[in-house]
């Protein structure tokens, strides 16, 4: 059997290694294969690749600190401290090899995610990187800021101490970070640790100079490349080696993300962010209703993969300041409508469907009504050239009837779990008949093109 694991000790140094040494020992002695990546304080090592997790029975997780398993989704995962590993790493291969995965929507869907993000490379890689540390600061900050003031109602900011007000500020201070957070996990991406620092501090003068979310992006990566080019060339005898990574690459980094945000990235930036944001909010009848389209057409085309994310992403640009956004509003029901609609057809078409599809569809209504867009797929697999065209085609009516209903929505995800919150949704009835029609669509479409199972 050949398996996965991730060792990580508070100091990545002695313990991330010996553990990693154990594990691969031990599965040599046992006749086994283990690919063990090293957490440590130089960064991951011996990276897990997509294709070790196809080939890997389950994952071992040694460490004493927070490690990602989102590339794990699906996957059996042993998760236990370092010391463990240690210990007794015939022990934890032994219960890896024995253990069960189990193989519903819910995990395939999972594990698309997991091997998509695994997938990426370049720029949208690092680009995604990012958004991914800044989604939960830009949820949580709205879901804040809309429960303030369903609380203290639309001036809760005039009244400060009260209940509606601390939450309607705690919600702002996370929208103030999801900027700067952007910016340093670029960063991180491409350059691991080293890179957060200036990251952030080219993502927080971005925040405050109006190039926002654009120039913090753009922060990023010339952080990210700019550590890395100091790794390279700023160069120090072996007694001062330790100086580079608590001194040398964050002081020089840092200094020359400031002058380039302030005097090469921020005013051009800035100029073009106010241009973009003047033509949105110029859209109005047709035009609002053919860009509802368009975003309807892009989240539905790959349910989750590049295309999808380039419009979410400019989605979550539209609601960094806290009011409403017409475009997340379209955005959100159009990615939720394909396991809606495919669910749909699961109910009104069950001749067309397996005993195992259908059963899937009662868990594709879950991940419909919770803006999981990916629980589409495994039903898009089997069938690309009926189901895609017919997602899109009720992502699309979905998108432009949003649009063109004037609907508007303050945070970036959540599904039907946000609607009942006050001032979250505007024209709250429209926005659910958006969703319905695109389902509807959908689902009737689907079902009149698939053919029927022998």
């Amino acid at each position: 059997m050949k398996f996965v694991a991730i060792t990580s000790c508070p100091t990545g140094i002695a313990h991330t290694y010996m553990a990693a040494e154990a594990l691969q020992m031990a599965a040599k002695e046992m006749g086994h294969e283990i690919k063990v990546e090293t957490q440590g304080s130089v960064g991951a090592e011996n990276v897990i690749t997509a294709q070790d997790l196809k080939e890997a029975k389950a994952v071992i997780i040694a460490a004493d600190t927070s490690v990602d398993k989102s590339r794990f989704a699906g996957m059996t995962i042993i998760e236990v401290s370092v010391k463990d590993a240690i210990k007794d790493a015939k022990a934890l291969i032994t219960k890896a090899a024995n253990a069960k995965s189990s193989d519903s929507l819910i995990d395939q869907v999972n594990q698309i995610k997991a091997e998509e993000k695994e997938s990426r490379e370049g720029v949208y890689k690092h680009l995604m990187t990012g958004v991914s540390f800044m989604i939960p600061f830009v949820v949580a900050g709205g879901l804040l800021i809309a429960l303030g003031f369903a609380i203290g109602g639309i001036y809760v900011f005039n009244t400060p101490g009260t209940l509606g007000e601390t939450l309607f500020s705690t919600g702002k201070a996370a929208f103030a970070l999801m900027v700067p957070i952007l910016g340093a996990y670029i960063s991180y991406s491409i350059a691991d640790r080293p890179g957060i620092v200036p990251g952030m501090v080219g993502g927080y003068i971005a925040a405050n100079n109006g190039s926002g979310f654009l120039g913090a992006m753009i922060a990023g990566f010339a952080a990210g490349y700019l550590v890395l080019a100091i790794k390279k060339y700023v160069k120090l005898p072996n007694s001062l080696q330790g100086l580079m990574p608590v001194l040398v690459i964050p002081l020089l980094s840092s200094a020359i993300m400031g002058l380039l945000m302030v005097y090469v990235i921020g005013k051009p930036m800035a100029l073009f962010n106010t241009s973009l944001s003047s033509w949105l909010t110029s859209l109005s009848g047709t035009s609002a209703a053919v860009l509802g389209i368009i975003l309807g057409l892009m989240m539905a085309f790959d349910m989750g993969g590049p295309v999808n994310k380039a419009a979410y992403t400019f989605a979550t640009a539209t609601v960094a300041s806290g009011q409403p956004s017409a475009i997340m509003a379209a955005v959100m029901a159009a990615g939720m409508v394909p396991p809606l609609g495919l669910a749909l057809s699961t109910v009104i078409a069950k001749n067309k469907y397996t005993v195992a599809e259908r059963e899937a569809g009662k868990a594709a209504w879950a991940l419909g009504i919770s803006f999981i867009t990916e629980g589409a797929i495994p039903f898009a697999a089997a069938d690309p050239l009926r189901v895609i065209p017919s997602i899109m085609a009720g992502s699309a009516v979905t998108g432009a009837l949003s649009m063109m209903f004037g609907c508007a929505i303050t945070v970036p995800h959540g599904g039907i779990w946000i609607l009942p919150i006050p001032n979250v949704v505007t024209n709250l009835l429209l926005y659910i008949i958006a969703i319905v029609a695109g389902t509807l669509v959908s689902g009737f479409m689907v079902s009149a093109l698939k053919k029927s199972v022998k």
